[in-house]
């Protein structure tokens, strides 16, 4: 039951959480400065884009409803786990450590800089990409580190509670269930976020998840620490290590932006094929156009800030018709802040 002080509580401590991420991403902003790759000029965007005003306002509806998920029992009252204050100074510091670098690599238009003969026969090339021209890609114990504190600088520190979206549709799946029967695979888990909030509403639920980064899943393994039982093995979500017909709920959390279209349904396929029959996948990713009209100029300058080379094609996608492809059943689909909760079904 949420009180009147967990309420302030909550309310203080995600004021205090937007004021530090986006205090940064300003800060980051200033850096980096306006000269766009190769310094040419910056495209304009050729859609609207939304109004720091209605920015405000709708972050303010998604701490609103977070809670009011928390109150109407969807899943308890989480903790975001940013870390103790010496351990939000020191990430603080490795961020402005890395923004020289990361910098350079935006105004050269150095996206590749990870990409070797060597790792090229070990990781599909699409994989091999300095991502928002982080250092290190997602192959570095580096990056993993520093990927939760980017994360939530980009959402102004409103990453977690988009996230906890996903436990919505989780606890209608969970509803009259025993948590020890339901199998849960979280594919492309990263370092582990969303997992530990699963297990914390579903301390015995069998969950486990798979990446393609081995420094990211030891990221992982550290949050889900309090959480022996979770599974984490390197895989692609094109080619999961899972049996036909195995798991009772597949989440996938800011995967297909960042894989090309032929990935992307090879995944899917891939979604369907693990899914029992009834069983439901939980996707999330980001907003795509004509979701939410006031946001695509937002969308369109995104991957010109950020090397994205898959972002463009994502938001075009007609994700209804590539999960139906599959067999899957779009339940709903709903805008969440800047990203967008589809809930499939698998027919039984």
């Amino acid at each position: 039951m949420v009180n009147a002080v967990d309420r302030v509580a909550y309310t203080a401590r995600q004021a205090a959480r937007v004021a530090w991420f986006m205090g940064h991403y300003f800060a980051a902003r200033e850096f980096h400065g306006a000269a766009p790759k190769g310094g040419q000029d910056r495209p304009r965007p050729a859609r609207p884009g939304p109004s720091r005003e209605r920015m405000v306002a709708d972050m303010a509806a998604l701490f609103a409803q977070d809670l009011a998920n928390v109150e109407v029992g969807f899943y308890p009252l989480l903790a975001d786990r940013d870390g103790s204050l010496p351990e939000l100074v020191r990430r603080s510091r490795l961020f402005f450590a890395d923004l020289p670098q990361s910098t350079e690599r935006k105004q050269n238009g150095r996206g590749r800089e990870v990409h070797s003969e060597d790792l090229a026969a070990r990781y599909p090339s699409y994989y091999l990409q300095n991502f928002h021209y982080q250092s290190g890609g997602y192959l570095t114990d580096d990056s993993a580190r520093l990927y939760d504190m980017q994360v939530e600088v980009l959402f102004s520190g409103t990453a977690n509670a988009m996230r906890r979206a996903c436990l919505v549709p989780l606890a209608e799946t969970m509803r009259g269930r025993d948590q020890r029967m339901v199998h849960l695979l979280d594919v492309a888990c990263g370092t582990g976020r969303f997992l530990r909030f699963a297990k914390r509403a579903y301390p015995r639920i069998a969950a486990s998840g798979v990446d393609l980064s081995a420094a990211y899943l030891g990221e992982a393994r550290r949050h889900l620490r309090p959480y022996g039982d979770v599974a984490l093995n390197v895989a692609k979500a094109e080619d999961l290590p899972v049996a036909d017909a195995s798991q009772d709920v597949v989440v996938s959390i800011y995967l297909f932006h960042e894989i090309p279209p032929d990935v992307r349904r090879q995944a899917a396929r891939e979604f369907a094929r693990v899914l029992k029959p009834g069983g439901r996948l939980i996707f999330m990713d980001s907003l795509q156009l004509g979701d939410v009209p006031d946001y695509d100029g937002l969308l369109e300058r995104f991957p010109v800030n950020f090397h994205e080379p898959f972002f463009a094609s994502y938001i075009a996608e007609d994700l209804r018709t590539l999960f139906a492809d599959t067999g899957l059943s779009v339940a709903r689909e709903e805008p969440v802040f800047l990203s967008k909760l589809v809930v499939c079904d698998k027919p039984v």
